[in-house]
């Protein structure tokens, strides 16, 4: 995230008078089984799509899937923000997206396997009600039938 100086004066102001959430509990499942061991999925909130894929609308707490074979070069920035620079994602999707890293770490036996789908959300989300109450849950339910052992969030 840019620093607050380097911001337009709109999304200073902005940054200024808005008050995140505080949830008093947090969900924390242990790691039952070594990595070398588990499927993982990945998850952004870079706003990544793919073509073909409708775009996010601002705010939009929708998600988009991304299968397991996709080439990261593919992927689309579907998430503008004056809080950040997103060139160096245009350069390296991975960046936020560490799909091909992932891929080498299954191909060295350090994670088990990578789930055959893996998920994007939208960042920079500030009434996320939707995100808590449907988007979010429906992507645990399809982890959870996928047999996913462990998420590994990427927060842009």
């Amino acid at each position: 995230m840019a620093p607050l100086r380097k911001l337009d004066p709109f999304s200073r102001f902005f940054m200024k008078l808005y008050r995140g959430k505080h949830y008093e509990a947090t969900p924390h499942t242990p790691l039952r089984l070594p990595l070398n061991r588990c499927r993982v999925a990945l998850i952004t909130t870079a706003g990544f799509l793919l073509p073909g894929q409708p775009p996010f609308e601002s705010g939009d707490c929708s998600y988009r899937e991304m299968p397991n074979a996709i080439q990261t070069q593919a992927l689309i920035n579907g998430h503008k923000s004056a809080a950040y620079d997103e060139r160096g994602l245009e350069t390296d999707p991975n960046l936020a997206f560490p799909l091909d890293r992932f891929k080498e770490l299954e191909t060295e036996g350090k994670i088990g396997s990578l789930n055959h789908r893996h998920f994007s959300f939208m960042g920079s989300i500030t009434k996320p009600d939707a995100l808590i109450t449907q988007s979010a849950p429906e992507v645990g339910h399809k982890l959870k039938t996928d047999g996913v052992d462990v998420a590994f969030l990427t927060p842009v």
